[in-house]
């Protein structure tokens, strides 16, 4: 195809939001390599033919701005292309999985690529998440059953965990993963590392360390923090967030939480299994509120039992300190209590990182939680910048931001243009019993106009959780009524996360209940229980025999 370059004068334009609506009319119809720039109130790009000339001057005819004389540069004299005006076609803020996974992307298709990171390589979930957090679980998990196994028999016995031990271990691991799934692949793809931290000049360009870099397209991949609430006397108090709640070096006596999402689930009932006392503070009313109650009661069920106390509806009056205590006034249905621990962890959601990119700079547009703000393309209202990740307040998990990176590494790489797609992103919290969503609940799907019929399973129902004597738990199925096919799926049970990954497929491919009973499922295997819940829509799974279906 014989691309003609371009250039055409454009009177009207009075910023750079202006570029960016000359832009998107181009692009419209078929322009390529488009550079533009309103003080000179000109743009610069490629036509297949010719006859897309007089499309794109009616187009600009029905906006603000005045289409002038197109130029056409003879190819012998054809200007740099934009790619090559810049230092980089493709920089990258942040370098956590969206980063990297953007970075591999656009390298293995031949852009120049650059990253540029403050702290850390590797993110939130190697360095102070995912991996930290879940091996500290691991390790609190077999504390535990140490102490309180199920089995007749056998004689069983702890002491005292040695944190100590515990976080070099973990720190070697988080080392290790760090090097080998991060800091080597820079070299192996070719990619460069700048440090320090980002600020945008303009649109193309960006202050590290004192130096301007400029580049084609960006990704904003800067992660999120945790959310410190507004509590009076919180901000005068030690206390502990996720990052710091995973580098104890003493299991505390008594740690107080403040919030029950799925990170104070988590480290609240590690630290538990550990051998603190525990208690979980919430402002609402029922836990886990985004599930149906029969998982959201199936999991406090767990943690009553554990030991855990629960408090909900609580208002939060103030924070106070005194000799390394930690003492949280609380009114709960209008009476008084002071909760008093030597540990006092902040677990009340997270916030983007967005407060050091000097977005104002360049227009732009945040959220109301200052998420940076993306269509389906994880576009900004700049085109050529790009977010993915924790900062755009998407699920929060690291899977989902490699997922949405790969997404901008492609479209910034290639001319057609690729959406994200977050119709079947499971959830998972690895608490013990681990809990697993996917799809719909059956409240979200009434409220969405399905006639649904739903299915739930107890976890003495399922074989494996017999014999591992281990019952609490449940799986619950969301069928639509009118095709039988499944919906939602969601699990609280012994390797939950494994299990909702045949749920998943099974509701990305609009499989049937008559699909799920008609697959043979292992035996003494916890994802038998999705073939048994699929049954129970149609039999009493208890009058079945071993293996039967």
């Amino acid at each position: 195809m014989n691309m003609k370059r371009i250039q055409m004068e454009i009177k009207g334009m009075t910023c750079t939001s202006c570029e960016d609506h000359v832009r998107q009319t181009l692009q419209k119809n078929s322009a390529e390599n488009i550079q533009i720039d309103y003080q000179e109130d000109k743009a610069e790009f490629q036509l297949p033919d010719r006859s897309k000339e007089e499309n794109i001057r009616e187009e600009l005819q029905k906006t603000p701005y005045r289409p002038g004389e197109m130029i056409r540069i003879p190819s012998g004299d054809e200007k740099v292309l934009p790619d090559e005006a810049f230092d980089y076609d493709f920089l990258i803020i942040g370098s956590g999985g969206a980063a990297f996974s953007a970075a591999i992307q656009a390298s293995e298709n031949g852009l120049r690529v650059a990253m540029v990171e403050r702290g850390k390589v590797g993110g939130t979930c190697v360095n102070i998440g995912c991996v930290p957090s879940k091996t500290l679980l691991q390790a609190g998990h077999i504390q535990f059953q140490t102490k309180k196994q199920p089995f007749q028999g056998l004689v069983t016995s702890a002491k005292q965990p040695d944190m100590a031990g515990l976080q070099n271990q973990k720190e070697h691991l988080v080392q290790q993963l760090r090097k080998e799934k991060y800091e080597d692949l820079i070299q192996e793809y070719g990619f460069d590392l700048i440090k320090g931290e980002a600020n945008f000049r303009n649109p193309h360009t960006i202050s590290v360390a004192g130096k301007e870099l400029t580049a084609e397209s960006f990704l904003i991949a800067t992660g999120a923090s945790p959310f410190i609430p507004d509590i009076p006397g919180l901000k005068e108090t030690s206390f502990l967030t996720s990052t710091s709640a995973l580098e104890l070096k003493k299991v505390p006596n008594h740690l107080v939480i403040i919030g029950s999402g799925y990170i104070a689930l988590e480290l609240g009932q590690m630290y538990r299994h550990l051998g603190a006392e525990v208690t979980l503070m919430q402002r609402s009313s029922s836990l886990l509120k985004q599930y149906d109650p029969e998982i959201s009661e199936t999991v406090e069920d767990v943690l009553k039992e554990e030991g855990i106390t629960l408090l909900k509806n609580v208002c939060y009056q103030k924070v106070e300190e005194k000799n390394g205590q930690k003492f949280v006034h609380i009114k709960v249905e209008g009476t008084s209590k002071i909760i008093q621990g030597d540990q006092l962890l902040v677990a009340a959601g997270r916030q983007p990182n967005t407060e050091k990119l000097q977005g104002e700079n360049i227009g732009l547009e945040l959220g109301e939680f200052d998420e940076v703000l993306t269509n389906d393309y994880l576009e900004t209202n700049l085109s050529h910048i790009h977010a993915a990740g924790d900062v755009t307040l998407s699920p929060q998990f690291v899977y989902l931001a490699a997922h949405q990176g790969g997404i901008v590494g492609q479209n910034v790489s290639k001319q057609t243009k690729k959406p994200q797609n977050l119709e079947h992103v499971a959830a998972v919290t690895f608490t013990t019993p681990s809990i697993a969503s996917l799809g719909r609940t059956e409240h979200q799907a009434k409220q969405a106009g399905y006639d649904v019929k739903t299915s739930v399973l107890p976890l003495e129902s399922v074989p494996r959780a017999l014999v591992n004597h281990q019952t609490q738990g449940v799986f619950k199925l969301i069928m639509d009524a009118k095709n039988n096919q499944i919906i939602g799926a969601h699990v609280v049970a012994e390797n939950a996360g494994d299990v909702i990954y045949a749920a998943t497929l099974a509701v990305k491919f609009k499989l049937t209940a008559d699909d799920l009973q008609e697959t043979m499922a292992p035996y003494l295997t916890m994802a038998e229980g999705l073939k048994l819940a699929s049954l129970m829509f149609d039999k009493d799974v208890s009058k079945l025999s071993c293996c039967a279906g």
